[in-house]
């Protein structure tokens, strides 16, 4: 009897001993090997024929502006870690994304747990149980989607230690993560959340001295990278936590590759990298040298110095449609400067789309071609309430809708810069097009939205080339 009471004490002790390894303690270190009731709860849910495996993408569908959507589905997610907090430039998050070399779709996954590195390493294949967490923001309109475990407003909040322990699960299985090589003038909101690779790239010559972060920053700190496409910079935003243990590390003077998570900034006006380590940095190269726009002549240029002030615009060979809502693009003349511009306020309508589409660009005439153009804003307070670019070469001159819309990556004006200031696109090189190029000019909004009624312009269109 004596020794039935001792084994049920040892199993007790070794049962502690067991869960204890497993859950983290006050300052939430965490063990690097896989615990044997971890492993248990994830071959349960891999083995629960209740419970299906939705794609990165699809978990992303299940996001809807400005709410915290609970999944109350049985479903489960797969990915690999592409992120680490281990030099703390990340905090309480990780990324996950859906291959190893060719991703599609990355998420960011917020946690009550720091160094996660120590147990969701990077490249480290993890498997999440959706149900009853949340899919949202953790900074309203931000555009950076998330997976939380509560819901705070129209925010979500962390998922917590006890749902991390039954809900976010590590396989065995670590594997080598290469960065998604990427042209930095081809990156959009669809790489946030991915490990991306840019090439020919360098910090702007004003940076030579300075360090990853500015001291006179309280949280992150922008820094301004380029590179030459064709004619002048493209430009990249670095961003890096004033946490960072490098923070303080000088900036490299070279040119070459730099491989990082790209997010968005605080309040997602812009699309930034943020580094893992500096270790993903090599600007050993020289410096690169841009084409001499004198070499240049103009292909195509409009810059609405006809327009007649608050009318629908119908410039000739120019499309002005409508695809949802009443609204048209009109012709303005304000503090001397004459432009397009397309506005939201007062339609009336519960949807506005409007397309601004070029005339015909002949490709063929010259070899090299490079589009700029300027944008500006008024009364824009939501991402959500946007204008974007895009470039068609099947368009037949009137049924919008039916062409194929490619869209370009440039410099648009964002809700951080100042009102009725234009904003120069940087030249975006359109040459591997053939045939007859259009440009289009696509604005979404609402007219019975106070977050969506903002007003964008549009000034000084046109193609180089050579």
């Amino acid at each position: 009897m004596k020794t039935i009471n001792i084994f049920k004490i040892v199993a007790v002790f070794l049962y502690i001993g067991m869960f204890t390894a497993c859950v983290q303690d006050d300052d939430y270190s965490v063990p690097t090997d896989l615990g044997v009731t971890e492993n248990l709860k994830l071959q349960e849910l891999l083995g629960n024929s209740e419970y299906t495996e939705l794609t990165i993408a699809e978990l992303k569908n299940q996001f809807s502006t400005g709410a915290a959507n609970q999944i109350l589905s049985k479903v489960y997610v797969k990915g690999y870690v592409v992120s680490s907090d281990e030099s703390g430039n990340f905090y309480k998050e990780f990324y996950i994304q859906d291959d190893p070399t060719n991703p599609t779709a990355g998420i960011k996954i917020v946690l009550n747990m720091s160094d996660t590195f120590a147990k969701y390493n990077f490249g480290r294949e993890v498997y999440i149980n959706l149900e009853g967490l949340f899919v949202g923001e953790t900074n309203s309109y931000d555009g950076v989607i998330a997976l939380g475990g509560s819901e705070d407003g129209s925010e979500i909040g962390s998922i917590s230690v006890n749902q991390i322990i039954n809900q976010v699960f590590r396989s065995k299985n670590t594997m080598t993560i290469s960065p998604l090589p990427i042209n930095v003038a081809l990156v959009n909101n669809t790489h946030v959340g991915m490990f991306i690779q840019l090439d020919n790239m360098e910090f702007t010559a004003s940076l030579e001295g300075e360090s990853y972060v500015n001291s006179d920053d309280s949280f992150d700190s922008p820094r301004i990278m380029q590179s030459c496409e064709g004619i002048g910079y493209k430009n990249f935003i670095l961003e890096t936590s004033t946490f960072a243990d490098f923070k303080n590390f000088i900036l490299p003077t070279g040119n070459g590759v730099i491989s990082g998570m790209i997010t968005k900034d605080y309040d997602g006006d812009n699309i930034v990298m943020a580094l893992n380590s500096p270790n993903d940095v090599d600007f050993s190269s020289e410096r690169c040298t841009p084409l001499d726009t004198s070499l240049f002549t103009t292909v195509f240029e409009e810059d609405f110095e006809t327009a007649n002030d608050n009318s629908n615009l119908d410039i000739p060979n120019w499309t002005n449609f409508a695809e949802a809502g009443g609204e048209l693009w009109t012709e303005q003349v304000s503090s001397g400067l004459k432009f397009a511009e397309f506005s939201c306020a007062s339609t009336g309508d519960a949807s506005n789309i409007g397309w601004l589409v070029s005339p015909g660009i002949d490709m063929d005439a010259q070899t090299s071609e490079f589009l700029d153009f300027q944008t500006a804003k008024k009364s824009i307070t939501s991402n959500f309430n946007k204008i974007e670019v895009f470039v068609s070469t099947d368009y037949d001159g009137a049924d919008v809708l039916a062409a194929t819309w490619e869209p370009i990556s440039a410099n648009l004006v964002t809700m951080g810069d100042s009102s009725s200031v234009f904003v120069n696109s940087g030249f975006i090189d359109v040459s591997s097009y053939i045939g007859t190029l259009y440009v289009a000019f696509k604005v979404t909004g609402a007219g019975t939205d106070p977050l969506l009624d903002g007003t964008y312009r549009v000034d000084n269109v046109r193609v180089l080339g050579m």
